[in-house]
């Protein structure tokens, strides 16, 4: 069955006919979609059904009157709705909400929403200001700022993305039979007039065109030493470049970035890169695309002897948090990614960090840290390796199993944990429903790739010591993963030396041991004592 997501609901036709109609619930659907990324509802579908009855019949009436209804009842709300025909005859309303551009959405009772997975909630203040403050920048690629016809633009350019467009295998050969004034106009680069809107200026328009475009990016390169001092900086500024000859120059001039750190083990040698290609790439890729360009502000590239800061000007997209960057995807600048991800420049939508995390973690390194302040957006991505096995694990991996990215993620977190509860794994994968954990371990754990203890909430998952022991893996040894019966006997023999110990006392003397487990096994040690002995008190055990 279908599902209900951020841009597309169903509805019964009760909810706009008879007396349990209620427009105004409707209304806020529709506002709630305005206000994210436009979308439809079916109206005629019940709840619990995929398609709408086989006899339903909807009147041309009926759609006019809904259309009419939800216009009394919003502002800023464009709608079409049209009768459709399911694939079992059955009829039911298309109603289409419209994106709202450059202004926000409400119902005429003054109340604002937003779309949010599948529902519609409504907005906080703090909220409404930032998508009243955001919705400029959401506009911009479209708009014609500079009066300048597609045919001035710099000739150079406009043949090195018509030729990289039809020659991309992610393009479509309807739309590489395109005429070049076509294709410009496929990709929103220049309006019905033929002239240049803002996004054409920044990737076909000459350098004095693009100098004149608020705010086309500038890059700033900046190396510090073990002392914090600034030794070396190098500026983007002279507006030549276009996104992609920019990305392509800061990465061709940067040299530390192909530096690399060598692994050894006895006869066996592996050199890893400080900051690995995609990861590079991705980031600023990310930078480019998804910063808002009605905001002034210089892109800062921050290079530390441990670590590598991309600073970006403006704050993430309305929708999208620190913690959510993961598993939600907003675009500010869609058109431009468009052109990004047809040409090879970026992955899909909502898979860049995805990568990123993936190759991170397969290097032994830890997850890139995003930050937001009140006009920034900086991501930190460390050059040090935590475990310098993971490589090799993930290489016996991709040769004897299919996992997917989500699964090689989940691997590498678990990994440099040796051994993580369920909750904090949830958290770090940044997933707001713990059951959605399945998708990304069921097929590691069929294949007994990973291993658990415990149930529910209490749930452990730990690396199977077999997967391990094949890879050739030289990893360190933790008391993490130590079994129950194991842990037990721990505990007796460190009580033999340090009597009458306290929980913290033995923590600390067993520091691999998670605090959580430890505290498990003294309780039930301790109730199991106090069972065999009325006199004895495991209050002080337990403290």
């Amino acid at each position: 069955m279908r599902k209900e997501y951020s841009c597309w609901d169903k509805k019964s036709l009760k909810a706009v006919t008879g007396r349990k109609s209620d427009f105004s619930e409707l209304a806020k659907d529709c506002v709630a979609f305005a206000n994210f990324k436009g979308g439809h509802i079916h109206i005629g579908i019940e709840d619990q059904s995929e398609m709408p009855p086989q006899d339903q019949i909807v009147t041309q009436d009926l759609a006019e009157n809904v259309v009419k209804r939800l216009n009394e009842l919003t502002i800023n709300v464009g709608l079409s709705a049209t009768i459709q025909k399911a694939g079992n005859g059955g009829q039911y309303i298309d109603l289409e909400i419209y994106r709202s551009q450059a202004s926000v959405a409400s119902t005429t009772k003054g109340s604002y929403y937003m779309r949010d997975n599948d529902k519609s909630r409504a907005l906080l203040p703090d909220e409404l200001a930032r998508l009243i403050g955001d919705k400029p920048s959401y506009c911009w690629e479209t708009k014609v700022s500079l009066s300048i016809k597609w045919d001035e633009a710099d000739n150079k350019k406009l043949h090195r993305f018509e030729t990289e467009i039809r020659n991309s295998d992610r393009v479509s050969s309807f739309v590489k039979e395109k005429t070049l004034p076509e294709l410009l106009e496929y990709y929103l680069m220049v309006d019905e007039r033929g002239m240049l809107t803002n996004l054409g200026v920044l990737w076909v328009g000459k350098r004095n065109q693009r100098a004149h475009l608020l705010y086309a990016p500038i890059v700033q390169y900046i190396k510090y030493n073990d002392y914090g001092e600034k030794v070396f900086k190098q500026v983007w500024d002279d507006y030549e470049l276009n996104p992609e000859e920019l990305l392509e120059s800061i990465w061709s001039d940067i040299p530390e970035w192909r530096e690399s750190n060598e692994i050894s083990e006895g006869l066996w040698r592996q050199q890893v890169p400080a900051y690995d290609e995609k990861v590079v790439r991705e980031a600023l890729t990310n930078a480019l695309v998804h910063r808002p360009y009605t905001t002034r502000g210089n892109i800062f590239i921050n290079m530390y002897p441990d670590k590598m800061e991309i600073v970006n000007p403006g704050q993430l997209p309305y929708g999208v948090t620190t913690s959510t960057i993961l598993t939600k995807s907003v675009q500010r600048n869609e058109h431009m990614a468009k052109i990004f991800y047809d040409l090879h420049l970026m992955e899909k939508e909502g898979s860049g960090y995805d990568l990123m995390y993936q190759v991170l973690l397969s290097w032994g390194k830890k997850l890139p840290i995003v930050e937001e302040g009140d006009d920034f957006v900086k991501l930190t991505i460390n050059r040090r390796i935590i475990d310098k096995d993971a490589n090799r694990l993930y290489d016996y991996l991709n040769d004897y199993y299919k996992l997917s990215q989500k699964s090689l993620i989940a691997f590498g977190i678990i990994l440099q944990n040796k051994k993580i509860r369920s909750g904090e794994l949830s958290k770090l994968l940044q997933l707001s429903d713990s059951s959605r954990l399945r998708d990304y371990l069921r097929s590691m754990t069929e294949q007994k790739i990973i291993l658990s203890t415990g149930a529910r909430k209490g749930t452990s998952y730990y690396i199977n010591p077999d997967i391990i022991t094949n890879s050739r893996a030289n990893l360190k040894t933790t008391l993490k993963t130590i079994e129950p019966y194991r842990l037990k006997a721990l505990i007796e023999e460190d009580l033999k030396y340090h009597p009458k110990s306290t929980l913290a006392e033995i923590s600390r003397r067993l520091p691999d041991i998670e605090y959580k487990d430890l505290q498990s096994m003294v309780r039930s040690m301790a109730l199991s004592l106090s069972r065999r002995s009325s006199v004895f008190c495991p209050e002080r055990l337990l403290a």
